[in-house]
């Protein structure tokens, strides 16, 4: 057992492969994908010394296990969840030495969503456009995890951080985000661009990669009839016909055919990949930039 892969022994519910993304190709129709919380997938990787940009796992609530073929340094960061190496307590937020053929367990999150699972040299699979992440949306990428896979893991680059555990923000208890005017705000009646900031929403169930659902009051609008599907970015505000906001995260469309009423900032998203459902959810007015 000297190769550099790891096997799955627990795919979880979703753990996919996600980097930083293939921005860029939107003119193609693939979006931009990567990790949702991309502070916490960075993290992960300085804490076992990788570039910013290696390929990462991204767990979603219940976590994974895996078994590397050779010892490796691991790290986990995002959601806290419990992490054991053979079946012993481990650090979460900090550099973990894992020995060939023992089984790495990352539980369950104890608080927001995602964890993210870096390990030294990135894992390796065959990039597409420039990226490993796996797109659900797309079919792009790697496929989600399952039992029984084998990922291969890249060379090791420089030393890992030396530190016992990372300081990290908390999952939201309400998630707070600043938006600017939509391209389409003034399909929507006065009342409900004032409701939009002015009411509270909460995370829905529904909620995935492409887009975060809420639950709330209706946006009323103002046009009826069907909009041309016309481009669309990361963290648009889309209303759909049932009148609740989704905002777009990293899988989302790149067209649609719904008004977009608002923009949120990118510096927001991040918390919004940890916003378990039932989450309050608080939209702020901004002026653009």
């Amino acid at each position: 057992m000297t190769d550099r892969a790891l096997v799955v022994v627990r795919a979880g519910a979703l753990t996919t492969v996600q980097d930083r993304g293939r921005p860029g190709h939107a003119h193609l129709g693939v979006p931009r994908s990567g990790a949702l919380d991309a502070p916490a997938a960075a993290l992960a990787n300085r804490l076992v010394g990788n570039p910013p940009d290696a390929a990462v796992l991204e767990t979603t609530l219940d976590g994974c296990a895996l078994r590397p073929r050779s010892t490796v340094t691991v790290a986990v960061a995002g959601a806290p969840c419990p992490v054991t190496v053979g079946g012993r307590p481990a650090a979460w937020g900090g550099p973990v030495v894992v020995p060939a053929g023992e089984v790495l367990e990352v539980g369950g999150a104890l608080a927001g969503v995602r964890s993210y699972v870096a390990f030294k040299g990135g894992i390796a699979v065959e990039p597409v456009l420039g990226s490993r992440s796996t797109d659900l949306l797309s079919g792009l990428g790697p496929a989600p995890l399952t039992d029984g896979a084998v990922l291969p893991l890249g060379a090791a680059a420089g030393p890992h951080a030396r530190v016992d555990v990372a300081p990290q923000p908390m999952p939201p208890a309400e998630l707070v985000l600043r938006v600017t005017p939509g391209p389409r705000h003034d399909w929507f009646t006065p009342r409900a661009v004032r409701d939009l900031t002015a009411r509270t929403y909460r995370v829905s169930s529904a909620s995935n990669r492409i887009g975060l659902r809420t639950e709330g009051p209706a946006l009323e609008r103002a046009r009826p009839g069907e909009l041309p599907s016309e481009g669309m970015v990361l963290g648009a505000v889309q209303v759909p016909p049932d009148g609740r906001p989704v905002i777009f995260l990293a899988d989302h469309p790149t067209t649609g055919g719904y008004p977009v009423v608002a923009v949120v900032r990118a510096a927001d998203l991040p918390a919004a990949a940890q916003a378990v459902p039932g989450t309050p959810v608080r939209f702020v007015a901004v002026r653009r930039r």
